[in-house]
């Protein structure tokens, strides 16, 4: 009996990795991705503990599911119909149901918000193409934005980029590396000579620029597990690790030239990796200036002070992550969030004085629940329409404070707002308590100020 069970499970878990690999495999057939950039992803992706913790949850409603049908079967051989049907209804789709309701109504409670948003369409550029007030006051108006397979959805999600007075974008090629510990980027880099990802990128930055919307190119290290800001390496690792990183970066700078881009950042929240290393990035950086001419930026996190950056000199903005914590409470009012803004814009006016340089929010993002301005930097979990409180009001409301309480500072240079996917959907925002502000509330408030002239910011080197 245990020798026939053993059997069963490993027939249905070799079936579960069977199913998983033709979905992979139309997935990336749809996609027109390469076989060897396929298998390349699949090694990637598939050792992470994060899909494998997810591979084998999917395995047991397999299993699960084929106990029931086995149930059930057994009944048919029994009695017939009549008691397969009450085996299988009892067992699986009643269970079903009674779930599907009470996540659908966790979901409508959670997603119920008594705010009505009068939207302002006056403020909207209805031309074809990107406007730029950046030359009258030296605001980047930006937007972190991802993309999508659907052309449609791309086409669209563009336009409501113009729409929204959004004149800069952010395009993030990712860098793939293991975890806090592996000392070397992956992949290889030959210089001017343009990977498949490399290519799509470019594509994204030509889409961008056809509507002319500028461009900041935002390399990200994307750790397949940990986080880039604690890597964590001895002094000999550390040498190898610059190396692949200094390579990667160069090929991108490379690409920025090409592209005629006229913002890169030379890197992203990279705490531990400056702390050990900090006498390679200045020459660095001037390896940089010999293959780039635009502007550049580093993207600091916003806990990290910006006075053990040893570089900004080298730079023409100081860069911050700004996912400052702004209240303690959930559904702040508009006066509590923008009291919460006091301390940390004391401390960046000071940096810009120091450095005589423009303080620019390489990033800056809300979710659209009630604790989003608590702890912004936190990422909206799968589950978020179930277990957050959505609140496009305090979205839209830190957007707000953030705007009256920096735009008019001549010593602010603009943000990029987290983050804008093609994909997103009018009906999803319904739900949705991530990020994202489109379709919602937040959309129209970042389109009103970013349609609005500010002071003159202080002149970049």
């Amino acid at each position: 009996m245990f020798k026939k069970t053993l059997r069963i499970l490993l027939k249905l878990y070799l079936s579960t990795w069977g199913i998983f690999l033709l979905f992979y495999c139309i997935g990336i057939w749809r996609a027109k991705v390469s076989f060897v950039e396929a298998i390349k992803m699949l090694g990637v992706f598939v050792p992470t503990s994060r899909f494998l913790i997810g591979f084998h949850i999917f395995f047991l409603l397999v299993y699960v599911l084929f106990v029931i049908i086995r149930y059930a079967v057994r009944g048919f051989k029994k009695r017939g119909w009549t008691l397969a049907l009450k085996r299988f209804s009892f067992s699986l789709v009643i269970p079903i149901f009674v779930i599907y309701i009470s996540i659908k109504g966790i979901i409508s409670f959670n997603s119920t918000e008594f705010f009505n948003y009068d939207w302002d369409y006056s403020i909207e550029n209805t031309s074809e193409k990107a406007t730029n007030r950046y030359e009258i006051d030296g605001k980047h108006r930006g937007m972190s934005v991802f993309w999508s397979y659907d052309q449609e959805d791309v086409q669209k999600a563009t336009k409501d980029l113009i729409k929204d007075n959004i004149e800069w974008a952010t395009v993030i090629p990712f860098i793939d590396q293991k975890n806090e510990t592996t000392n070397k980027i992956e992949g290889k880099v030959i210089p001017d000579v343009w990977s498949r990802r490399d290519s799509v990128t470019m594509k994204h930055i030509r889409r961008l620029q056809e509507k002319e919307i500028s461009v900041h190119l935002k390399p990200h290290i994307w750790l397949r597990e940990g986080w880039r800001s604690n890597i964590q390496l001895s002094q000999e690792d550390w040498d190898i690790w610059f190396k692949s990183y200094e390579e990667r970066m160069l090929q991108y700078a490379r690409m920025a030239a090409k592209m005629d881009v006229p913002l890169f950042c030379i890197g992203t929240e990279l705490r531990t990796a400056i702390q050990h290393q900090p006498d390679v990035w200045i020459p660095f950086i001037k390896k940089i200036k010999e293959i780039y001419t635009g502007q550049l930026t580093y993207a600091s996190n916003w806990d990290d002070p910006i006075e053990r950056i040893p570089f900004w000199k080298e730079l023409d903005y100081i860069g911050v992550q700004a996912y400052f914590p702004l209240t303690t409470n959930r559904n702040p009012d508009l006066e509590t969030i923008k009291a919460g803004w006091d301390t940390h814009i004391t401390a960046l006016k000071k940096a810009s004085s120091q450095y005589d340089m423009p303080i620019l929010f390489t990033e800056i993002g809300y979710r659209s629940d009630d604790a989003a301005t608590i702890a912004p930097w936190e990422w909206g979990a799968v589950t978020g329409a179930l277990t957050k409180k959505k609140s496009d009001q305090t979205q839209q409301r830190a957007y707000e404070a953030m705007f009256q309480k920096l735009w008019n500072e001549p010593w602010f240079a603009g943000c990029y707002i987290w983050q804008w996917h093609t994909r997103t959907t009018a009906e999803g925002a319904k739900t949705n308590v991530d990020f994202t502000p489109r379709f919602k509330p937040a959309e129209n408030t970042i389109a009103k100020w970013y349609g609005t002239v500010g002071e003159k910011t202080i002149n970049p080197k």
